[in-house]
């Protein structure tokens, strides 16, 4: 049984100069660091999330394990959505978790020390192992907010960026360029086709150039839907020219039986522009 209310007042009482001998151990020059700052507001802040810590932490020592474990991954899960936290590189932060391990471990034993009459080797072992266990929960749960936050911001930058690499340039004469770079999966196809449409409507296009001499590759499902993009400007009243397609695209295109004959196709963007 690992709860003792003697030691948990014991801790409570030093929870401050924990978090003191805490702070003392940093070591950080690096300025993507939430640690390495100078700015008084956001250590004294450090210091009294550290504490705060810590005293859910002591908790340990008065509560049933169980009740104790459910209540302590709530809070650290609210705790591991600080943003200056998720923004500091992960194996900072969980240096800082082991340090605070440490600190936590060493102010146990000076317990002990003190009431060497009173307590046991193996409840001294007890308390380690169970500290240990609750800290590589802290940890985990933090790791896995972290990897949950890098992964939000990919996809969010990769939105952006299928957003960005498909505008609709507005030219003269309501007629506009859609120049496409880079490789398309279905995915970003996909998303080419809604923004195309939403755009071309919004400009009031009549005339659309859909220029692929920056695509290098385009897998069957692309390449139908770009056909289907090219029909549904056509609902719209958009007329549409296709340049810049490769030798390797148009091979593609006729393997998988598309018609181009109602579509206007021009070897180069400057001839497709010259037409319009």
């Amino acid at each position: 049984m690992h709860r003792n209310e003697e030691l948990y007042h014991y801790l409570v009482k030093n929870s401050w100069q924990m978090s003191e001998d805490w702070y003392n151990m940093i070591e950080d020059d690096d300025p993507s660091s939430v640690y390495s700052t100078e700015d008084p507001a956001i250590i004294q802040s450090l210091k009294e999330q550290n504490q705060d810590y810590f005293i859910h932490l002591h908790r340990l020592f008065i509560e049933e394990e169980g009740k104790f474990v459910s209540e302590f991954r709530a809070w650290s899960e609210e705790l591991a959505q600080d943003q200056k936290h998720l923004e500091t590189p992960v194996h900072y932060v969980v240096r800082e978790f082991l340090r605070t391990q440490d600190v936590y471990l060493k102010y146990i034993k000076s317990f002990y020390k003190e009431n060497l009459d009173t307590v046991s080797v193996d409840q001294l072992f007890s308390w380690l192992d169970v500290v240990k266990k609750v800290i590589n929960l802290s940890v985990y749960i933090y790791i896995d907010a972290a990897h949950k936050n890098t992964m939000k911001q990919i996809a969010a930058q990769k939105e952006m960026i299928n957003e960005l690499s498909s505008p609709v340039i507005l030219l003269q004469n309501k007629t506009a360029l859609l120049p496409l770079i880079g490789d398309i999966d279905t995915a970003r196809a996909k998303l080419i086709l809604e923004n195309t449409l939403t755009q071309c409507a919004n400009l009031e296009v009549e005339h659309l150039c859909i220029d692929l001499s920056g695509v290098a590759i385009i897998d069957t499902m692309v390449a139908h839907e770009i056909f289907h993009l090219i029909k549904a400007l056509k609902l719209l009243g958009v007329r549409s020219t296709l340049s810049g397609i490769r030798p390797e695209i148009a091979q593609t295109a006729i393997q998988l039986g598309l018609d181009f004959e109602e579509i206007n196709t021009t070897a180069s963007l400057a001839n497709a522009l010259g037409q319009m």
